[in-house]
């Protein structure tokens, strides 16, 4: 299964992305995210489950069953927007809240036995430097606590975002 994870609105995500097909599920700003506020009740009351009954409740579980992740993102001081940060972080049930040594760092221990591609398209006019390598240092890091392969793409808007999607 495919996930894209997007903060465009309808108009423009369906002129890049005009057909999604029933392997695809897409999650946008419906306007009813509730932000995370760290309580861990998704590891330790309710595992695997946000506290918050909206519709991004079961992102770990929706996370276990990708393959493939696509996230679209206005690059915002070289990471997510805010929509897209709030989805990443209510996704914290996808791990365990148990650690384990990876790469001689402190990680939390994976919940699912998952393995997805995360590409990551970052648009924005004049993403500076820094921008792009915080960008990257973020992506990689995300992929490394959730055992993801990265992949990620810069553009200067989302018109060119077109020619690189799925």
């Amino acid at each position: 299964m495919n996930l894209i994870i997007h903060d465009l609105t309808e108009t423009d995500f369906r002129e890049i992305v005009p057909l999604i097909n029933e392997e695809t599920t897409v999650i946008s700003d419906n306007g009813t995210i509730h932000f995370c506020i760290g309580c861990f009740d998704c590891w330790i009351k309710t595992p695997g489950v946000c506290i918050f009954k909206d519709t991004y409740k079961d992102l770990g579980q929706l996370f276990s069953k990708c393959s493939k992740i696509i996230v679209i993102s206005k690059c915002e001081y070289g990471g997510y927007s805010p929509f897209v940060k709030n989805v990443w972080d209510r996704s914290i049930s996808y791990l365990l809240p148990y650690f384990t040594k990876k790469n001689n760092e402190t990680h939390h221990k994976m919940r699912y036995d998952n393995k997805f591609t995360l590409v990551v398209h970052f648009y924005g006019n004049n993403i500076s430097q820094n921008e792009l390598v915080t960008a990257e240092k973020l992506i990689k890091a995300n992929c490394v606590n959730f055992t993801g392969i990265p992949e990620i793409h810069f553009h200067n808007s989302i018109a060119e975002i077109k020619e690189n999607i799925i």
